[in-house]
């Protein structure tokens, strides 16, 4: 049987590089089926291994896997924000099972990807493809498969691995630190490894066996940030590649999911709102595919399998939230759904794995985690609350049947390790090395009432011995967009700032999707503005809690995020001291009226649709950024941007940037000559990437920023980031 796949709901979570302005790039190689990361933005969700002495303690899951490491020099004070030099940074896109490794000294490294296939372990070992018996995985014993360099890419990695089910072939994605273009290449496995064949633009694949014991590569080809096209392969002295699936309407997406049990093959075709799933047999991979139901609007689903059922995650029905339902395979159709395990309101899912006698989901439900293990033989439901302190999942695929390891983090604590084992019916915590964070700072969970009543959640963290808290810094954080999770995932530089004394404040306004669907709704087209009352409602209830006060309060945001922080600044810039945006979408009425942009058609049902629609036209013109940039006082703004950026236009970013200063001249005219004018600053980087989360070089520039606005000395901010990091 074939190593194994992706989880349930992380499927094509980040390799899906189409997925609009904001693709959260948290990296698991797996799509969340119940977040829909139609973003313009791909962020890392970063797996953080603990090397432990023993290492049985964790079977599988701490593994030090060949890393990158980073010099002191990308931590130095940029001197020229604009320059170009060759990205030494570690691109956030896509990166497989990406794993932050921690050791005693609190050292942090980023890590490739890997792969377990029956005795081995297939990973990336500097510029190449390598494998390793399982029990020398952590040894220099290796076996080389295919120098990268042969394919003569600028620093190419290896985003994705997939293993043949009998182990003749091994295919991997390629890509490079500034494109998000990718090469698919497959090696046959033998006593001297050659590359047998090489696909551009490949977005997802996966391997199936057919009735002749051949091996078939299934696989999606993207054009122009767009995936329509599914094309299927076999190599040898059989050789063939045929597309077999073409998706018309442009608003969809396809991408390719196996299910753990490797039973089938699904083509999943959605867009935001609306899915369509078809059937490959995975024992039949030539027969026609299976259509389970055709796609209904405002309808997803998503579909697992177990002893000849289907388990569907599913919004049909009333409340339109997820539910979980299930079908005899040979019965898929809607109308043979039975409603199998129903959530409460305002709870989201993070995540389904499924085990021979359990269902395992996991879930934030009012801004807290929870894990619900579901009996198949008897249909019971366990729900376990996990420990406060923790706002994210890291969930490892595993093959364990008696087993479902976890692993819960912060943003300023490094992942922990759980295990529940089904047997005893316990969750395990591990044992050993207690962070030190635990004692030193605070985690508050607390709410702010909009304009229209609703209680809206924040995630606060500050240290523990903190006098008067009015006079510490607050760094804001929000998105809210795409039915996405403000992204909680562990970053070493936000817990310096926590140890330097500032706040962070996690915002989880409607638009994203913490509290299931429902929240997404009601923060998208024509209630989008419910954001920005959020926003504004968050920050005005943090200063009046006595956490920091407008002179010393920062905002920072991505992509789509922008559109808020953005607004904010024209509706409310004395709330803010300074604000730093990465690849920021700021220019929503003129981006949506563009059609050649690639991902325009694909927004529609987030932004709405201004050249059609005269509703839609004047709403966008309510809050759109750019269109309401006005001479008044701004706070100071860093925009980090991207040369080559395909998602978020590098005309949009610089056109809004201008039009700011001009109106921050005007403003300055009326004011006299003691007017100390907010500084503005257009970091243009290059690339065509989207977000690169790990640059150090763009973390140094944001947070020399954010304490030069604020008038503070930030001597120690850097030795003290130092000693996170592995150089």
């Amino acid at each position: 049987m074939q190593q194994k796949t992706k989880l349930f709901l992380q499927a094509l979570k980040y390799s899906i590089p189409h997925l609009g302005k904001c693709m959260q790039k948290q990296h698991l190689n797996h799509y969340n089926f119940a977040d829909h990361y139609y973003s313009r933005i791909k962020l890392k969700k970063c797996h953080l291994t603990k090397r432990l002495q023993n290492k049985n303690k964790i079977p599988e899951l701490a593994r030090n896997i060949p890393s990158r490491s980073f010099s002191y020099k990308d931590l130095l004070p940029v001197k020229q924000e604009n320059e170009k030099s060759p990205s030494e940074n570690m691109d956030a896109f896509e990166k497989v099972r990406t794993r932050l490794e921690t050791q005693p000294q609190e050292e942090y490294e980023i890590i490739n990807a890997e792969v377990k296939h029956g005795g081995f372990v297939y990973y990336q070992e500097g510029c190449c493809l390598v494998r390793s018996k399982d029990e020398e995985a952590d040894s220099e014993n290796y076996e080389v498969l295919f120098n990268l360099e042969e394919l003569k890419l600028d620093q190419p990695f290896i985003d994705c691995i997939r293993v043949a089910p009998d182990e003749k072939y091994v295919a991997a994605k390629i890509r490079t630190e500034d494109s998000e273009a990718s090469t698919c290449i497959v090696v046959k496995l033998s006593d001297q490894p050659v590359m047998e064949a090489s696909f551009p633009n490949v977005s997802s694949f996966e391997w199936v066996k057919d009735e002749e014991e051949e091996d078939v590569l299934f696989y999606t080809f993207q054009r122009n940030l767009r995936c329509h096209d599914v094309y299927r392969a076999t190599f040898g002295d059989n050789k063939r590649n045929e597309r077999f699936y073409t998706e018309k309407d442009p608003s969809y997406f396809v991408f390719l999911y196996l299910t753990k049990d490797s039973r089938f093959l699904t083509i999943n075709i959605m867009n935001k709102t609306t899915s369509e799933v078809w059937l490959i047999d995975g024992l039949s991979p030539w027969d026609p595919p299976v259509l389970i139901q055709k796609r209904i609007p405002g309808v997803l689903y998503y579909v697992e399998h177990r002893d000849d059922e289907l388990y569907i995650l599913t919004n049909v029905g009333e409340p339109t939230e997820f539910k979980l339902m299930r079908t005899a395979a040979d019965s898929p159709a809607i109308m043979n759904w039975d409603l199998f395990f129903t959530m409460k309101r305002n709870t989201k899912v993070v995540d389904l794995d499924m085990f021979k006698d359990h269902c395992v989901l996991f879930l934030k439900h009012s801004n807290l985690l929870y894990v619900n293990v579901i009996g198949l033989a008897d249909d019971s439901v366990r729900s376990l609350k996990l420990p406060p302190w923790a706002c994210g999942f890291i969930i490892d695929t595993n093959s364990d049947p008696k087993n479902c390891p976890f692993q819960l983090c912060s943003p300023i604590r490094p992942p922990k390790y759980y295990t529940y084992k089904f047997a005893e019916g316990k969750l395990f915590e591990e044992t050993g090395h207690e962070d030190p964070i635990t004692k030193t700072s605070r985690v508050l969970r607390l709410e702010a009432k909009s304009k229209d009543g609703k209680l809206v959640p924040m995630t606060v963290f500050h240290k523990t011995d903190s006098e008067d808290l009015q006079k510490k810094p607050l760094l804001v954080h929000v998105y809210g967009a795409y039915g996405m999770d403000l992204k909680m995932n562990f970053r070493p530089e936000r817990r310096v700032l926590v140890d330097d004394g500032w706040i962070l404040a996690y915002c989880h306004v409607r638009g994203g999707g913490e509290l299931g669907l429902q929240w997404h709704a009601d923060g998208r087209l024509t209630k989008k503005l419910n954001g920005l009352a959020d926003l504004e409602a968050c920050i005005k209830t943090l200063h009046d809690q006595g956490f920091s006060q407008p002179s010393l309060t920062t905002l920072t945001a991505f992509s789509a995020g922008g559109v808020l922080v953005g607004a904010l600044c024209n509706s409310e810039p004395e709330l803010l001291r300074a604000v730093t945006l990465e690849a920021p979408f700021l220019d929503v009425l003129n981006t949506m009226v563009d059609t050649t942009l690639p991902l325009t058609l694909e927004e529609l049902e987030e932004w709405g649709n201004p050249s059609s629609d005269e509703k839609h036209k004047n709403y966008i013109k309510r809050y759109c950024p750019y269109q309401n940039i006005k001479p008044q006082h701004y706070p100071s703004i860093h925009i980090t941007a991207y040369e080559n950026d395909e998602r978020v236009p590098l005309k949009g970013i610089v056109n809004y940037t201008e039009k700011l200063k001009e109106a921050i001249t005007e403003h300055a005219k009326n004011r006299g000559e003691g007017y100390q004018a907010p500084n503005i600053i257009l970091d243009i980087q290059p690339g065509g990437n989207h977000v690169i989360e790990d640059s150090h070089k763009k973390i140094t520039a944001q947070i020399k920023f954010l304490y030069e606005e604020l008038g503070l000395d930030n001597t120690s901010v850097f030795e003290d980031l130092k000693k996170y990091l592995k150089f």
